[in-house]
């Protein structure tokens, strides 16, 4: 049945000019399908450039709204419109207002996984690979970051020069991490190299041998000549990184780095998406110039 429902997506996909595209941690399924696959931010830019009219997101509601943002012109679907992100509803622009309303002058940093209201409400946008290198084109010593107080306070530890502020907002999965789940890996397999996200504790990644964003690994674990590693992020990577290095060992660092907004999308909902051309996530003008603002002054800055 699964072969049947993929071929009439991609037959509507055709049909509808549409570009199809899932994030790092969707079901193995999906990311199978899809024309595209990989973080948030890159999915929208990647998206951006294509001539397609209909962009299916298959993500979490954030990072729709960030195609959306780089797209006007395209129409946006989101499969599943209740797949929402905990950390990204953990800060609202009322809030973020009232915290610069007590810091004046002061710089928000804003992480991607953010609504595009508080994007816009924001100087600079950052990713998690990209995150050290926003904060240092910053000229001020002192900065709001919002709203994953454990990508700050990895970044903040190669810029002691400057005085971060932090939202206290958090991934939960990552969250539920452990550092005794991560000994317990390290036991195990005393031949693996630990890798984790920079979303996870300051406490986990202290026992990492490199920490970096989703991308950082597929290219670490590619040309690391380590032949086995053990995993600190959502279960979902487990699926390309086994793909594209067959000779190589992965093993999840715990059972609970499973994010049950990311699994929400269903081959079934993507369909239903493609023959209805539903839900649309739009993003009001105002707004999403304000956003883009922030977004364009992080893509602004030059590439190593």
């Amino acid at each position: 049945m699964s072969e049947v429902i993929k071929q009439q997506i991609r037959e509507l996909l055709d049909q509808h000019n549409a570009v199809l595209l899932a994030h790092n941690y969707m079901r193995d399924e999906v990311q199978e399908i899809a024309d595209i696959t990989g973080d948030s931010l890159a999915l929208s830019i990647e998206a951006a450039k294509t001539d397609a009219d209909v962009i299916v997101f298959c993500g979490v509601h954030f990072m729709a709204e960030s195609a959306a943002i780089l797209s006007p012109g395209k129409k946006v679907l989101l499969p599943r419109p209740d797949a929402g992100c905990p950390m990204a509803d953990m800060v609202t622009a009322e809030e973020l207002e009232q915290l610069r309303a007590q810091h004046p002058g002061v710089p928000v940093v804003t992480y991607v996984n953010s609504s595009a209201e508080v994007k816009a409400h924001s100087d600079i946008c950052c990713t998690s690979a990209n995150a050290l290198k926003v904060v240092r084109s910053l000229k001020e010593e002192e900065l709001i970051f919002v709203p994953d107080r454990n990508l700050g306070r990895w970044v903040a530890k190669f810029v002691p020069e400057k005085k971060f502020i932090f939202w206290e907002g958090f991934c939960p999965t990552h969250e539920r991490m452990t550092v005794s789940a991560v000994l317990q890996k390290k036991v195990e397999h005393p031949d693996a190299l630990f890798i984790c996200h920079p979303e996870s504790a300051p406490e986990v990644s202290a026992l990492a041998d490199h920490v970096c964003s989703t991308s950082g690994m597929y290219d670490y674990c590619r040309t690391s000549p380590a032949t086995k590693f053990i995993i600190g992020t959502e279960a979902g990577i487990l699926y390309k990184l086994r793909l594209d290095n067959p000779g190589k060992e992965f093993i999840l660092a715990s059972p609970a780095l499973f994010c049950p907004n990311m699994k929400l999308t269903s081959l079934e909902d993507v369909l239903l998406a493609l023959q209805t051309l539903e839900p649309v996530v739009s993003v009001p003008e105002e707004i999403r110039v304000k956003a883009k603002g922030a977004l364009d002054r992080m893509l602004a800055i030059p590439r190593d």
